[in-house]
């Protein structure tokens, strides 16, 4: 398989060696949190002076026999060099059992420059504080970006190219499949058996059948605000009476597994967030095809989907932005800066582009305000609102 440098992950790794914190690769299954640790030993090896690395891959049969805590501990501490900078990488330590252990007892030694992966499910952004008594810095990595994809690729032509985008998404190894239905058939079985399977497995969910049902009903209602209480409502038609309770925990699970992110709605004008109602946006809308198919493809949402994933994948808070009961697509926050997005599929026609406008127009605040849309133009200004092709701006 072909592997390209991710330059911004691996700039993140770089700016944290000889830290006291542990590293903490965190993201969807297969998303190339594997390789990203392998990159970043290449780059130790060929720029890190008198070093010593010490690792263990449980993907790899060579190393089943280190799946206890002990074990483990005592294959590092026999590998330990006194006289050069240690690092230990461990990718799925989820697979030796107390792992949280280990990892503690190697951080009070102070000995070691600590990198981990993990399965999505088992080691969660939210339990990273409890699982390690030691500082964490979180390394989250994402499919494969448009600017990736291009790389990869090496395609020259940026619209030929973000119309095959769209349709594969950054889901890298289904790249090696020929065909949309082979890489489909992958992307499913990643989906069900690694991303399904492991939130089962974790809390020991026995209807199956009901997670399946909302990962399908989320895919379907990309973009469109809901609540715990309608998803329960719509699937609960003609069967049995589904709890919102329920609904909610599965909601978490999924979000924890990174399936989904959740965005919230924020009152712009109040300045507060608005309860009940949340938007869900898919960490790689190629799942969806996979699943669902593309017959009546809504590329409006599939658009508001990507741009939703690149904001995060940009180090943006994201929020569902609400003025005066007009929905403004995104209010994406970073530090001091504050800009507000509509996402829309075509507006080359007056009434959608007025449409998209005008609750733009109404915010009066000082913040850039932008519409990102398949205009296959350069950006150009209407009213002091930058018009952006979302092609080119991916790309930036």
């Amino acid at each position: 398989m072909k592997i390209i440098e991710r330059e911004y992950y691996l700039l993140k790794m770089k700016n944290v060696i000889g830290t006291t914190d542990i590293k903490v690769i965190t993201g969807v299954r297969r998303s190339g949190k594997s390789k990203l640790l392998e990159t970043f030993k290449e780059y130790i090896v060929n720029n890190v002076d008198n070093y010593n690395i010490i690792h263990i891959n449980f993907n790899i049969k060579k190393y089943d026999n280190l799946k206890s805590c002990d074990a483990l501990y005592n294959y590092i501490d026999e590998h330990y060099a006194s006289d050069k900078n240690n690092f230990v990488l461990i990718d799925e330590v989820q697979m030796c059992s107390n792992f949280e252990k280990v990892i503690n007892w190697l951080h009070a030694e102070e000995k070691y420059d600590i990198y981990v992966t993990g399965s999505n499910a088992f080691l969660l952004s939210s339990d990273l504080a409890t699982l390690f008594t030691g500082r964490t810095f979180e390394i989250k990595i994402y499919p494969f970006s448009f600017k990736e994809f291009i790389k990869y690729y090496n395609n020259k032509d940026l619209d030929e190219a973000f119309d095959k985008y769209v349709l594969e998404g950054g889901m890298s190894g289904s790249y090696l499949y020929k065909s949309n239905e082979e890489k489909y058939e992958y992307l499913k079985d990643v989906y069900n058996t690694l991303i399904v399977r492991d939130i089962t497995q974790k809390y020991k969910i026995r209807n199956v059948e009901l997670l399946d049902q909302l990962n399908d009903f989320l895919m379907d209602n990309i973009s469109n605000l809901i609540s715990s209480r309608s998803i329960a409502k719509e699937i609960s038609k003609n069967k049995k009476t589904i709890s919102d309770k329920t609904i909610s925990n599965y909601l978490k699970y999924l979000c924890s597994a990174f399936a989904f992110y959740k965005i919230r709605r924020y009152d712009i004008q109040g300045k507060k967030y608005l309860a009940f109602q949340d938007k869900y946006y898919l960490v790689d809308p190629s799942f969806k095809y996979a699943r669902i198919g593309t017959k009546n493809m809504n590329y409006g949402r599939i658009y508001e989907n990507i741009v939703a994933i690149e904001l995060l994948r940009r180090g943006y808070e994201l929020y569902a932005g609400v003025l005066y009961n007009k929905e403004i697509d995104f209010v994406a926050i970073k530090k001091d800066e504050k800009i507000y997005i509509q996402v829309s599929d075509d507006i080359s026609n007056d009434k959608t582009f007025e449409r998209e406008v005008t609750p733009l127009l109404q915010i009066k605040d000082a913040y850039p305000k932008m519409v990102i849309a398949r205009t296959k133009h350069e950006k150009y200004q209407y009213e002091g609102i930058q018009i952006v092709d979302i092609a080119r701006w991916l790309f930036e």
